[in-house]
């Protein structure tokens, strides 16, 4: 790899790039709401089309965002990519220092919803794959390219489409993840896992209608049958407390409790983030590398939010109808969506809950890969020859994400996440952004990344 006309190039075409990366984050792409999906995989596809890629949008579902399909370079391995082009809801406004879909430069930052998770990611390797052909010539590899349109409503359709289309996805050596980034000392960190996600409504129903508060004495009242049965699935402890649950999960290995013991988390750390939550301690009272292992390898139980009855300002005496509480339950190697709401099922039937209506939102498999693959080496390399330091390995994202799907579904095709986020990129919130030094390095480390992973 000639690595200066790599530079030389990025640096005399900055301008330009980077108007190519506002217009990706002036069109809004929101999977919650359908808010410009279709105009922003119409714009995804156009752009990988430039690069002379081979590129197909192909449905999901009927209506439904489709997937943008692309495949160019050629040599004796293959790099999967995998990005999404959808995003989060750009609310509240009123908080946001600039317009969501205006994107803004302050302080050698990018501002905008999507300046990261996941469009920022997406132009990165787009712009350094431009840079790679303009300088270098052909890919020394072949990429396949799945850019999804609804990562950010928990890939409902993605399963079906691979498996549908599986003779495009096998027979690849590694997979380059969405997301990744710098930890607070700005060292790159590289995870090679998530875990799943099992996300659901939980629904209570009381009587025909909201009822005049004062019929208390004789009405049943749907957010009291909620919270009852909520209190059987969660103790103060944190323990979950559903039948069997814990005899799904199992402990991380010998070789995966060495890399968590390679993670700079020390007392200065802990505390620092202690204070950025403004909390005087982790729940259990967990300190240390307990943490650690905690935060990585432990599954959780999260009441994501409660509705029932008035929830305006002031008071209104009313006996609520109905009630809904939305939870999501992060899950760990061996324990799947399906075990969740079989287990959630039987535990709330024994407790006399039947009533109790369950609906699936959406789910994640949990997904680990080797951390001796060759994808994950090469990444490893591409990061000291860019940044000038190993990465930090991370085992698992305690975030979820499709990864079963592209890897262990498909034949076991190893995982490795790199990106350009930083601590405070504030993702899924308002001032969502990137630094553009991180961006810049980002479009290096990629095409160091093909030239490790295209050798023998």
């Amino acid at each position: 790899m000639d690595i200066n006309s790599f530079d030389r190039y990025l640096t005399e075409n900055r301008e330009r790039l980077l108007e190519d990366y506002k217009d990706f984050l002036r069109q809004p792409s929101v999977a919650a709401t359908g808010e410009g999906m279709a105009e922003m995989a119409a714009l995804v596809a156009r752009r990988l089309a430039g690069l002379g890629a081979t590129v197909e949008l192909s449905p999901t579902a009927p209506g439904a965002p489709p997937v943008v399909w692309a495949e160019l370079g050629d040599g004796p391995r293959t790099l999967l990519i995998y990005n999404h082009y959808d995003v989060q809801p750009a609310e509240p406004l009123d908080l946001w220092e600039s317009p969501p879909w205006e994107p803004t430069l302050r302080e050698g930052k990018l501002f905008a919803r999507g300046a990261l998770d996941d469009k920022g990611e997406l132009v990165t390797r787009i712009h350094a794959i431009e840079a790679w052909l303009k300088t270098q010539g052909p890919l020394p590899c072949r990429i396949k390219w799945l850019i999804e349109g609804e990562e950010e409503i928990s890939s409902p359709h993605l399963h079906d489409w691979v498996a549908r289309h599986r003779e495009k996805v096998v027979g690849a050596d590694g997979c380059l993840w969405e997301f990744g980034g710098f930890d607070e000392e700005g060292r790159p960190e590289h995870t090679l896992g998530v875990k799943g996600i099992c996300y659901v409504e939980l629904h209570a129903s009381a009587v025909s209608h909201d009822l005049h508060s004062s019929m208390a004495a004789l009405a049943p009242n749907a957010a009291w049958r909620l919270i009852w049965a909520l209190n059987t699935i969660k103790g103060p402890d944190e323990k979950i407390l559903i039948d069997h649950y814990y005899d799904a999960v199992r402990a991380p290995t010998e070789a995966e409790l060495a890399v968590l013991r390679e993670l700079p988390f020390d007392a200065a750390r802990e505390a620092a983030l202690k204070d950025k939550w403004g909390v005087g301690g982790f729940v259990t009272g967990v300190e240390g590398f307990d943490a650690i292992k905690r935060l990585y390898f432990q599954p959780t139980a999260t009441v994501c939010g409660v509705s029932s009855g008035w929830e305006g300002a002031g008071a209104k005496t009313v006996l609520p109808a109905r009630a809904m509480c939305k939870i999501d339950f992060r899950l760990v190697p061996d324990l799947t969506p399906e075990i969740v709401v079989d287990l959630l099922r039987k535990h709330l039937d024994r407790r006399g809950f039947q009533d109790i209506e369950i609906r699936l939102l959406g789910g994640y498999r949990s997904a680990l890969s080797d951390v001796n693959a060759p994808v994950v080496k090469a990444a490893a390399r591409a990061a000291e020859r860019v940044y000038g330091r190993a990465p930090v390995r991370i085992l698992l994202s305690p975030g979820s994400g499709p990864m079963w799907t592209l890897s262990e579904y498909i034949g076991g095709v190893p995982v490795v996440c790199a990106g350009i986020g930083h601590p405070d990129s504030r993702v899924h919130s308002p001032n969502e952004h990137v630094i553009l030094a991180n961006y810049e390095r980002g479009m290096r480390f990629i095409g160091a990344l093909i030239d490790e992973f295209a050798r023998p």
